[in-house]
């Protein structure tokens, strides 16, 4: 696997595109309903470079629920969702951000580390290129696992508003 892997999430066009390789393979993706933003609380995504910093739930089943990082031993269906309505699904597998620009997504009231900025998986309910989330980047399950098994931890990440 090459190094010269790089992610870049367009919130405008609410899509991720894994470049490298010698091709880009572009994903639908669901971002802050919020818009853009780098402080905590804010419900917004952050923008800037970042790091994938961990990588969570290898080997995991599609639709694995996630609390906290840790899987639940829920697989995620229409039963459990009707049992948890205001859940924010995290489903299948966890990428975490790390901020890479002190004072801008790094540090303080700005580290999206701290702020628990994820790429990861969603029902498959959820709609695409709408912006829903609560400041992470959500994906299809099918699509989150394929990216989580190109792309190393340290794979650099940059979220532009443009």
């Amino acid at each position: 696997m090459s190094m010269s892997i790089s992610l870049r999430v367009d919130l405008a066009e609410q899509q991720l595109t894994l470049r490298g390789d010698g091709r880009d393979v572009v994903y639908p993706v669901s971002t802050a309903v919020n818009g853009s933003g780098e402080q905590a609380d804010s419900g917004c995504t952050p923008r800037g470079w970042h790091r994938i910093r961990a990588k969570i739930g290898a080997d995991a089943p599609s639709g694995t629920v996630f609390i906290g990082r840790r899987p639940t031993g829920e697989i995620y269906s229409a039963e459990l969702a009707a049992e948890h309505p205001r859940r924010d699904w995290i489903l299948s597998r966890i990428l975490w951000l790390c901020g890479e620009e002190p004072g801008r997504n790094r540090g303080g009231r700005v580290d999206s580390m701290r702020r628990y900025i994820y790429i990861h998986g969603t029902p498959d309910t959820e709609p695409m290129r709408v912006p829903a989330s609560h400041g992470c980047i959500r994906m299809r399950n099918a699509d989150v696992i394929a990216l989580f098994d190109r792309v190393p931890a340290g794979t650099r990440v940059e979220i532009v508003d443009a």
